[in-house]
């Protein structure tokens, strides 16, 4: 069985952000898939890195099992497929969202730091798909044209490269969400069901 870990970051429980995700654990759950949801706002995590944290992140061997969050990163190291849904805000990810990427993605969990500060050296080796669904209220051509999708960057190139390079990422932005028609959501949804069928797909007969 498939095991989906899906990162929820919206303050809002009636947003649009709340909908979509609504939408794809329906359809991951139809799939089969072994889901696991972390509400990052309804359960209060803390994205503080905490001093202890900050401290530590050079030990080797890090700290076993995890002295912070053993549950997160055990349900990150497992995760073969991980959904995140948030808001693009000023460009980049919320606060909380950022929060979890700085201490649940910690080294001995998503990679370990490499000799002489080298490249990092991946951990994620299961996690092989990424779907992630955001909104923006900027038009597509701004994130595009100007600014060249710096959060689809930064998740790509400075999150999942080094730490879960075999993983596939799908990236589907809502653009100037803030007032947007149901019909256009309706075939964002169509859109997200269909990744998820996609990506159920090339789980079951990877490449």
């Amino acid at each position: 069985m498939t095991r989906c870990l899906m990162v929820f970051a919206h303050p809002l429980g009636d947003s649009l952000n709340a909908r979509l995700a609504a939408t794809v654990e329906a359809q991951a759950r139809a799939k089969g898939w072994q889901m696991t949801r972390r509400d990052l706002y309804a359960e209060g995590f803390d994205p503080r890195l905490t001093p202890e944290e900050r401290r530590g992140h050079y030990d080797t061997p890090p700290a076993t099992p995890p002295a912070t969050l053993p549950q997160e990163k055990q349900e990150l190291t497992e995760a073969e497929v991980l959904i995140l849904v948030f808001p693009t805000w000023w460009f980049g990810f919320p606060a909380i969202l950022k929060g979890w990427f700085d201490r649940v993605w910690s080294p001995g969990t998503a990679y370990d730091n490499s000799p002489d500060f080298g490249p990092m050296l991946p951990r994620l080796h299961s996690l092989r798909e990424v779907l992630a669904v955001t909104t923006m209220g900027a038009p597509a051509w701004v994130d595009w044209l100007v600014l060249r999708r710096p959060v689809r960057r930064i998740l790509r190139l400075s999150i999942l490269k080094p730490c879960a390079p075999k993983a596939r990422l799908t990236w589907r932005a809502l653009h100037s969400a803030e007032a947007i028609a149901a019909g256009r959501v309706s075939r964002f949804e169509a859109r997200l069901s269909s990744d998820i069928t996609r990506i159920a797909g090339r789980l079951t007969c990877p490449d």
